[in-house]
């Protein structure tokens, strides 16, 4: 026994021939593998059996990490690139600034005035009234009984003459009593009568007239759609104009 322990081949074999988690060689450095040479499946010692069909947790890491460096390697060359043209664009704006500023400048102007000048007009259009002159003219008929009973005053358009007229005349010497005689009326005399007859009236009369118009529009239908036209517009008008005011100096944005 001594001798087996003292010779350096028997003593190599048996270090060689132990268990290898309790062997000295563990503890040696290992030789890198060349290229050439096998690779040898580890997971066939120390991993345990699954069942068909459904892959080990190392294995699915291993696939997970063989995907994850192309990803993010393609993901960095598209946000350099987005970056890039990030900062294209801003030196090409900061490039034309001031052209900018004159072109919004120039806009805002405009705006205002076009919103401002459709507000107001359409503010005024509410506001408007109509106003003209309508002649009119037509014939109506007109026919009615027209009763007379009144005291009035004849003059005689020509001589008149009375025959077996009664006459009484009174004088200094002579007196004349109920005496028939003929009496002319000269024209032009003026006699009080007293007139009580119906007058029937039928005629056709001519009307002609001039009608003065005056239509407010607000009081008409045309109110809505120009108020409705002026909400349409205040919200632009507003972000633009924020201290506009209306026809009677008030706020229009409230």
């Amino acid at each position: 026994m001594d001798e087996l322990k003292n010779n350096p081949g028997n003593k190599m074999r048996i270090l060689l021939a132990g268990d290898k988690k309790t062997s000295p060689l563990k503890h040696l450095p290992r030789k890198a593998k060349s290229a050439s040479a096998p690779e040898v499946n580890e997971t066939a010692e120390t991993e345990p059996q699954v069942a068909s069909g459904h892959e080990s947790p190392r294995r699915a890491r291993t696939n997970f990490f063989r995907f994850g460096p192309p990803f993010w390697t393609i993901a960095s060359i598209l946000s350099l690139i987005i970056n890039l043209f990030l900062i294209i664009l801003l030196l090409a704006v900061w490039a034309n600034m001031q052209i900018l500023n004159n072109n919004v400048g120039s806009a805002m102007n405009i705006g205002n005035n076009l919103l401002g000048g459709l507000f107001t007009n359409f503010e005024k259009m509410d506001r408007a009234h109509i106003t003209t002159t309508i002649p009119f003219e037509t014939t109506i008929p007109v026919k009615f009984d027209l009763q007379l009973n009144q005291q009035t005053n004849v003059v005689l358009s020509q001589d008149v003459t009375i025959n077996n007229a009664l006459v009484t005349v009174r004088t200094g010497g002579l007196n004349i009593v109920n005496a028939l005689t003929t009496i002319v009326l000269p024209q032009g005399t003026t006699l009080p009568i007293f007139l009580n007859l119906t007058v029937p009236v039928d005629q056709m009369v001519p009307v002609v007239l001039n009608v003065g118009v005056d239509i407010p529009l607000e009081q008409t239908q045309l109110h809505e759609p120009f108020v409705g036209l002026q909400e349409v517009i205040k919200p632009f008008y507003c972000m633009i104009n924020p201290g506009a005011l209306n026809l009677n100096a008030q706020p229009v944005c409230k």
